[in-house]
């Protein structure tokens, strides 16, 4: 880990979220071992992807909520790791359910983040891990192993571990929603008719939106490719482990009423730059729950 890891917590922006205390040795352990929990995650899912995966339909006949066995495979090896060497942990995971979420340590996982994409062969999944300290998330990941990349932050900051190097992640500042690229996963899945007015309302501001990239796209705004990503009807899984790095890269993660992001997900707005967020709120708080 770099001597530069820090864990006060950042004094940027109100909207980051508050960080409880975490010793930085105790930081720097668990940061060490979710790059472990990614490469036990990969390799319950990298032998299914684009082959035989063991498609189903948690929905049944009339509705569409794909699974498979990479997304079970790799929920299961994440939870026997941290269960090896931190029994007293708790989880929060979409397969599995919850097992002692109210812990100090707690897991909250997505194994396979965009599950369409990836049954579609599309290297836009992501496994998403996130830790929670005393109910607040203070460490994550967004893992996307087909293509060797995961973004990994806490409130020392944000990295990408690729093809052996590690480089800092820093977003990029876009005060202007007119010139900033945007994205969402689906309007018309996620969003209901007055969330989709307020989307269509900054998406005609925006300079260029690009969709289906489920969380990969909060990734790239922590890299600075993306300035803006809108989604509604999250679950905890979704994006608690994307607050980390995004917040460690210098951007933001509120609700559509500028507000931190509490522990059940809902509608959440990721920027990059502050100055855009407010451009898009505007727009955004009129279809807040």
């Amino acid at each position: 880990m770099s001597a530069a890891l820090r864990i006060e917590p950042d004094a940027r922006t109100l909207y980051t979220t508050a960080m409880p205390a975490l010793s930085q040795d105790r930081l720097e352990t668990l940061d060490a071992f979710l790059v472990e929990l990614n490469r036990a995650a990969a390799g319950a899912i990298l032998p299914l992807f684009r082959g035989a995966h063991g498609l189903d339909n948690k929905q049944g006949p009339g509705a569409f909520d794909p699974v498979t066995e990479a997304d079970k495979g790799a929920e299961r090896a994440i939870r026997a790791a941290v269960a090896a060497a931190y029994p007293d942990h708790g989880f929060i995971g979409e397969e599995y359910g919850e097992d002692r979420p109210n812990a100090e340590f707690v897991w909250v996982l997505d194994p396979v983040d965009g599950t369409r994409a990836f049954i579609a062969g599309l290297p836009l999944w992501t496994t998403l891990i996130g830790l929670r300290f005393e109910g607040k998330p203070v460490l994550g990941s967004i893992g996307q192993s087909f293509l060797d990349e995961l973004y990994i932050g806490h409130a020392g900051g944000s990295r990408l571990i690729s093809r052996g190097d590690s480089r800092p992640l820093k977003v990029r500042p876009c005060p202007k929603l007119t010139e900033a690229i945007i994205a969402t996963t689906d309007p018309e899945m996620c969003f209901s008719g007055a969330e989709r007015g307020a989307w269509t309302q900054v998406r005609a501001a925006a300079r260029l939106a690009r969709l289906g990239c489920d969380a990969y796209a909060y990734a790239m705004v922590a890299a600075g490719t993306l300035d803006l990503v809108v989604e509604a009807g999250l679950k905890a899984w979704d994006i608690e482990a994307a607050i980390p790095v995004i917040e460690g890269a210098g951007g933001l993660v509120t609700d559509w009423r500028g507000q931190p992001v509490g522990d059940h997900g809902g509608q959440i707005a990721i920027a990059g730059d502050r100055a855009c967020l407010d451009e898009a709120l505007v727009a955004l708080r009129r279809s807040a729950v």
